[in-house]
């Protein structure tokens, strides 16, 4: 879903971060281990190397608090939104071609919010930290190519609704999905009532949330909150990365217009949405990658596309 945000709104607040922390940026702090990352999932020839070669331009959005189970805090937020940053200030021509949210450890996802930083916190800070991370799962919904959550653990409250913010989901035996933001007094404040209700309808929203009851992999992938549940011994990771397989044998440019196409079906009217197919579709026409692909299916062969 694209949700229209006014730009300065998802701009830094650097006076918030500076009275906070005591520096410009969340990115240099003193700790020499960054809560989030960007990382290619093939970082060295030995990588490339073993039977994942077919995996390059697979790139991977870390979330690296395992002491906390990942939850969110401030400098985690501004650390993700400055690697999606980085991301987006890729060429199309790179080699980016599926984004991963994944865990530095096993067993783990997203806790939700850091809670005993929030207990710090002025009703002021609070709120500049939720505009902060409606920005960023707005800024992952809209980068242009497909992002995979890989829910290896619980995915509470924020963490739930960072993984609706991903194009999919994939979870296993150790999943656990819940927003349980009724227990605390309030309401999912980062997008759960809406992504969730457009991604699984309004009535199971509703028993989800108004109980803020646990659910596992099985009854995710039941219900259509995960794309797929992958069961043991084979791991949530493993089922991303056959999938990110099967994405990048497609055109680059194929994926990135469908996307843009299918996002916006969740807010035009039927006509509307024809004509803006029509027009991405005639938009591909001329393409290299279009008369590859014709070419490859020709000559019975796998096609070579390059995003031009």
């Amino acid at each position: 879903m694209i949700i229209s945000l006014h730009t300065r709104s998802c701009r830094p607040n650097w006076a918030f971060l500076k009275k906070r922390y005591g520096v410009r940026s969340l990115i240099i702090t003193q700790s020499n281990e960054p809560h989030a990352y960007l990382r290619p999932l093939l970082q060295t020839k030995q990588d490339a190397e073993t039977q994942r070669e077919d995996l390059e331009g697979v790139m991977c959005l870390v979330l690296n608090r395992p002491e906390t189970k990942n939850a969110l805090s401030v400098r985690m937020v501004g650390e993700m939104r400055e690697s999606i940053a980085k991301l987006n200030s890729m060429s199309p021509t790179s080699s980016a071609r599926v984004l991963l949210l994944n865990s530095s450890h096993p067993n783990m996802f997203c806790a939700g919010a850091d809670l005993k930083e929030r207990r710090t916190m002025s009703f002021e800070q609070v709120s500049q930290f939720l505009n902060s991370l409606r920005c960023l799962l707005h800024e992952l919904e809209e980068i242009k190519i497909p992002s995979i959550g890989i829910i290896d653990g619980y995915a509470l409250g924020g963490g739930a609704e960072l993984s609706l913010a991903c194009d999919m989901r994939i979870g296993g035996e150790n999943t656990k999905i819940a927003l349980p933001e009724s227990k605390l007094g309030i309401i999912p404040g980062a997008g759960g009532t809406q992504r969730l209700t457009k991604l699984i309808g309004i009535s199971k929203s509703k028993e989800l949330i108004f109980t803020g009851k646990h659910i596992d992999g099985l009854e995710a992938e039941r219900i259509g909150l995960i794309n797929q549940y992958i069961p043991s011994p084979n791991t949530p990771l493993q089922g991303a990365l056959l999938l990110s397989k099967q994405i990048l044998t497609s055109a680059p440019l194929s994926i990135e217009l469908s996307k843009k196409a299918i996002n916006s079906a969740m807010i035009l009217p039927l006509e509307e949405g024809l004509d803006m197919e029509r027009k991405l579709y005639n938009g591909l026409l001329d393409t290299k990658d279009r008369k590859e692909g014709l070419e490859a299916f020709r000559e019975k062969r796998k096609a070579i596309f390059t995003g031009q």
